[in-house]
């Protein structure tokens, strides 16, 4: 990687994105201001990246430095904190919005990510990535289908992609927030079942399924795939 500052771009999108998805996604930024506004930035830092050093050890999972990763809707402070050995693109839409919160975006500090301010549905990957992790960001995207499209095509055979999602625990519920929005942030209400029938449509094959937490309405999985 270059290590040049993190350049703000602008693409069209392939289709006009929904109501739903803008609104979430005007929610999602805001969330983000309010939850950082008051907390000490290296404190939040240094929690993330222990948070993310755990997750690797739960799901078992050790990235090779030699390994091409893609950070799909990596939020201000994804997994590729804890990534410095890798050759990492870093893809979310709202980074142009995060930027003023979190000065590594601009700092040249890890010149070991590339960073893309665009939608999942618009990306294209010129190379395949041998690690794609989606973490809490599939049931942010506007367009699911195109989304794991998207997702098929970036990883390249033998590779792996790693899928964490909050999934609904009773269809009534998920019935009720596809019908209200009942859940702003997220445009996307499925159960467990749901999201492995799409992803098995687009060839990945399931090779682990972890729950890590489960709270009333949602249960938080990590799917592992190749």
């Amino acid at each position: 990687m270059n290590g040049k500052p993190f350049p703000i771009t602008n693409h069209n999108y392939l289709r006009p994105m929904n109501l739903r998805w803008k609104i979430a996604q005007f929610f999602e930024a805001w969330w983000w201001r309010r939850y950082l506004r008051g907390k000490s930035l290296p404190d939040y830092l240094d929690w993330k990246r222990e948070y993310w050093m755990d997750f690797l050890r739960k799901i078992n999972l050790m990235v090779p430095p030699e390994a091409r990763v893609l950070d799909a809707g990596c939020g201000p402070a994804g997994i590729f904190l804890v990534l410095r050995n890798n050759e990492v693109t870093a893809l979310d839409p709202l980074l142009g919005k995060y930027k003023t919160l979190f000065p590594y975006f601009t700092d040249g500090s890890l010149p070991n990510i590339r960073f893309e301010a665009q939608t999942l549905e618009t990306f294209f990957a010129p190379q395949q990535f041998g690690f794609v992790f989606c973490l809490n960001a599939i049931n942010h995207v506007a367009e699911l289908d195109t989304s794991l499209k998207k997702l098929r095509e970036a990883t390249r055979p033998g590779g792996k992609l790693i899928l964490s999602v909050d999934a609904h625990n009773y269809p009534i519920f998920k019935w009720l927030f596809q019908l209200l929005p009942g859940d702003i942030l997220h445009p996307h209400q499925f159960d467990l079942a749901d999201y492995t029938r799409r992803l098995a449509l687009h060839g990945f094959k399931v090779q682990q399924v972890l729950k890590l937490k489960k709270e009333f309405f949602f249960s938080f999985y990590v799917l592992t795939l190749t």
